[in-house]
């Protein structure tokens, strides 16, 4: 099969061919047919040997391990269509353990279900798991354009949350208020925290999304409520480190948490893929959550797509779609 390589310490992409791989008693092979970048994957990667390229897919079932159903908590045979995390997801095929297999409705395209399984479940548990966003409460986006952020956008929307976002594009603010966004903060650098503190004239947080990183962090800190719940997911602007005022977290009891799944263990991320399943697929079916796909390219086209992602001129989602 074709595969794409990441090399982490040139920064470059290779296509190579390779041997199929072979499902474990608790995975399925996958023929992909569509997956989509992530930002984390290319940035800040620490140096060494090339490695499989991707981290999610879409595509339908050709083998499975003896005990992939019964864990995957559905009926998986060959041409059952699937998503989730997938290790080397840029490749004609990939390998999902069952823990973190979806469905693929019906009602959804492959460009659409390959745009899924990181964005949503990581919005997932932010907003449904450590977040506890309920109807009626304020969500701080910071940095609303991301896959990630216009997931966070439409889950908040979907559990009945007030909802402002952050992004240093007008144009893309004025596409996510048409997506649903109640407010819109056109923000960046260093006047991102007075910018925040303008707009919401008052308006206290529930819970912040940080997906900008260090230099948003303060902003996002200062604009929660008492008992207030900050998300640290990402760090576009590359700054991983930044003050955080304890006297502040002390007085208001703030709850800061991160949500990486390096460190979780399959039967945890199981928890958050069968919690989407049940409480967010009928969004997914009914159409309330579709991810925002920016544009697709062909999958000879990968190095063209990370320029396009890493030129930070998109929003939502970029998507390689398998060459027919």
């Amino acid at each position: 099969m074709e595969a794409w390589l990441l090399d982490p310490g040139r920064g470059s992409l290779g296509r190579v061919d390779c041997e199929i791989p072979r499902p474990g008693p608790q995975q399925l092979l996958v023929q992909v047919r569509a997956a989509s970048l992530n930002r984390g994957e290319f940035l800040g990667v620490a140096a060494g040997p090339p490695r499989p390229c991707g981290i999610e897919a879409a595509g339908v079932v050709v083998a499975c391990g003896a005990s992939a159903s019964s864990l995957a908590g559905f009926e998986l045979a060959t041409g059952t269509r699937v998503m989730g995390r997938a290790a080397g997801g840029f490749a004609e095929f990939a390998i999902i353990d069952a823990h973190d297999v979806l469905p693929v409705p019906a009602e959804l395209g492959w460009e659409e279900a390959g745009a899924i399984p990181i964005a949503y479940l990581v919005a997932y548990d932010m907003l449904a798991g450590h977040g506890a966003l309920g109807k009626g409460e304020c969500m701080l986006i910071a940095g609303a354009s991301s896959g990630v952020g216009v997931a966070c956008l439409q889950m908040g929307k979907a559990l009945g949350a007030f909802v402002i976002g952050t992004s240093g594009s007008a144009r893309k603010l004025e596409r996510l208020v048409k997506a649903g966004l109640d407010t819109g903060i056109c923000a960046r650098g260093a006047e991102f925290e007075q910018a925040v503190r303008r707009h919401l004239e008052g308006r206290v947080v529930d819970l912040a999304i940080n997906n900008v990183g260090g230099s948003a962090l303060a902003a996002c800190v200062a604009a929660l409520r008492f008992e207030g719940r900050l998300a640290q997911v990402g760090f576009v602007d590359g700054v991983r480190t930044a003050v955080l005022d304890l006297e502040q977290l002390h007085a208001q009891r703030l709850h800061v948490f991160g949500v990486s799944n390096k460190l979780r263990s399959a039967a945890q991320r199981a928890a958050t893929v069968r919690g989407f399943v049940h409480d967010m697929l009928p969004h997914v079916r009914s159409g309330t959550l579709r991810p925002l796909i920016d544009q697709v390219f062909g999958f000879s086209d990968l190095p063209l797509a990370r320029e396009a992602m890493l030129a930070d001129r998109h929003l939502g989602k970029l998507v390689i779609r398998m060459d027919a």
